[in-house]
């Protein structure tokens, strides 16, 4: 865990102890996570999993924003517990408040997108339909697809794509 992120996330509890007044549960903090999301906060289980790829191409406004941004969602869970909104009132009230940042929702890091396998479904009718490596599984679990033209089902062609 780099040290930066850590420290990052006690200056964080720091504030909120000190506005609140009260001490706060520490979260099992990681660098497990992928995709697209920069962090995600686990309320339950009080664990803090961020993007270690996202973490390192943007580490400083990481550090101002996305960090805060995960704490104050399980500050936010122990002060008013589960029915709160993600990014309602309270959790908005935190980041403005406690740790001086703007409460926005969405990252505008730049991701990445890696090509994606597509499986190639066909009807009597039309072109080959890609379907996502989900819906592929899901066929093989039994689901059906009929073709919207002609209400034929569609099936694997046995053959893939990159997108």
């Amino acid at each position: 865990m780099p040290e930066q992120l850590q420290q990052q996330v006690e200056t964080c509890y720091r504030l909120a102890e000190q506005h609140f007044a009260r001490p706060f549960a520490r979260p099992v903090v990681s660098l497990a996570l992928r995709g697209q999301k920069a962090g995600v906060a686990h309320l339950q289980e009080n664990k803090l999993r961020f993007n270690a790829a996202l973490y390192r191409a943007n580490r400083e406004h990481f550090l101002a924003q996305t960090v805060p941004h995960e704490v104050a969602h399980l500050i936010a869970h122990q002060l008013f517990g589960s029915r709160i909104r993600p990014h309602g009132p309270e959790w908005q009230a935190i980041m403005r408040n406690v740790f001086q940042r703007p409460a926005e929702r969405c990252h505008s890091y730049s991701v990445a997108q890696r090509p994606r396998t597509h499986y190639l479904y066909r009807c009597a009718c039309s072109e080959p339909l890609p379907f996502t490596a989900q819906r592929h599984a899901r066929v093989a679990k039994g689901s059906r697809y009929l073709c919207r033209r002609c209400r034929q089902p569609l099936a694997f062609s046995g053959q893939t794509c990159q997108r």
